[in-house]
């Protein structure tokens, strides 16, 4: 695999810090902290307000340039750096979320978020499966360590040491290692861990099946979220991300992937891609093919709110039951700046929730009933930390 791909594509997510950070707030908690630094309050303070979608995207500098050592060494693995190389200090991890992540929680009203590795960072189409293994081992304990020193703030999600060719087992035991020594209460699923060529098979098939397996085990939903594309023709944010989302939803309309695993949850984010929009075509293409109706898919299948515009997330809301949405914002992520025409942050999704025509008793749904309800390792570690969820 080394040296197969072309580099990254347009990818404001990826390796790439200076183009990441360029722009970004930062977030925070507003019901864990008691304080907005300052900024307008937001509505209701004291709502629990859960962001399914977090990525670590304000890395230490050591972390990003272990990262370049190890893509430097592919083709001399002798001088590859180990994963116990890597020193960052407490206080550097403090620093790099503060006048991010935690910044824009606060001002934002967002309790806490579910934070994961940056997703356009864990670049499965890169090296082999000993690569892929060292790099996840590394980021999921970053990630880990940001979660005990502010554990009111984040709780973690894994990135998969997922390798093209390679089957999904391999991911298991550090799915294991992650939800029963660290905590973690979900995974990353990347369905194109070619980076953009998909050769790999389709989610429902057997390929998959011992990650489904090991998932049900522990009780713990995946977010199928690809990562960085490495085919030129497929901007990553724009494009190769709205390609996974969508793609990975009619594989599951196409399959019987939840007759085999009925207690299976997965999340496709960014709204579900291209999914709402043509939702009517969907339920015609099962309709034609003898599929079962879309609704036998909303026991398993939900989405998020990662959706920048207000028309966007009303119409998630209007065609997908409230009962199958999660908020989110992706925050920082794909899209850091400010909209001209509402002068706030793009990804400030909370706004759009408050805006849209529902009820109280959904809203509620949305930002933390549903999270809790498809993450249900969330709620024991929330009661644990005293947390009323």
């Amino acid at each position: 695999m080394i040296g197969r791909y072309p580099p990254m594509s347009g990818c404001t997510c990826g390796l790439s810090r200076r183009g990441m950070i360029r722009g970004t707030l930062g977030l925070g908690a507003a019901v864990a902290l008691g304080s907005n630094g300052g900024a307008q309050a937001p509505p209701h303070p004291d709502r629990l307000v859960i962001d399914c979608h977090g990525h670590y995207t304000s890395e230490p500098a050591a972390m990003l340039d272990w990262r370049k050592q190890q893509i430097a060494a592919l083709n001399d693995p002798a001088h590859s750096p180990s994963p116990a190389s890597l020193k960052v200090s407490d206080d550097e991890l403090r620093a790099s979320v503060a006048t991010r992540q935690i910044k824009v929680q606060a001002e934002r009203g967002i309790s806490l978020a579910l934070l994961s590795p940056r997703a356009g960072g864990m670049g499965h189409h890169i090296g082999n499966a000993r690569t892929s293994q060292d790099w996840s081992t590394v980021s999921n304990d970053m990630i880990y360590r940001l979660t005990t020193l502010m554990p009111r703030n984040f709780v973690g999600v894994c990135q998969l040491p997922q390798s093209s060719g390679v089957s999904p087992k391999n991911c298991t035991t550090e799915l294991e290692r992650c939800v029963k020594d660290l905590g973690f209460v979900g995974c990353n699923v990347n369905p194109d861990p070619t980076g953009g060529f998909w050769t790999d098979p389709p989610l429902y098939d057997r390929h998959w099946y011992p990650l489904w397996e090991k998932m049900v085990e522990l009780d713990v939903p995946g977010m199928i979220h690809v990562s960085a594309s490495a085919n030129s023709n497929f901007h990553a944010t724009g494009a190769h991300y709205m390609n996974g989302d969508t793609t990975a939803f009619m594989q599951l309309v196409t399959s019987d992937l939840f007759q085999d695993f009925p207690t299976l949850r997965l999340i496709i984010p960014h709204g579900g891609g291209a999914v709402p929009y043509h939702w009517g075509r969907y339920r015609g293409l099962a309709q034609d093919m003898g599929r079962p109706p879309l609704s036998a898919l909303m026991r398993n299948v939900f989405f998020d709110t990662c959706v920048y515009h207000q028309p966007g997330i009303d119409l998630l809301l209007k065609v997908v039951p409230i009962d199958n949405v999660l908020f989110a914002s992706e925050m920082l992520g794909a899209v850091n700046g400010i909209d001209p025409a509402t002068s706030h942050g793009y990804d400030d999704t909370r706004r759009y929730i408050e805006a849209a025509q529902i009820s109280e008793a959904d809203r509620s749904k949305l930002y933390s009933g549903n999270v809790l309800r498809v993450f249900p390792r969330l709620g024991l570690r929330l009661r644990a930390l005293g947390i009323n969820a």
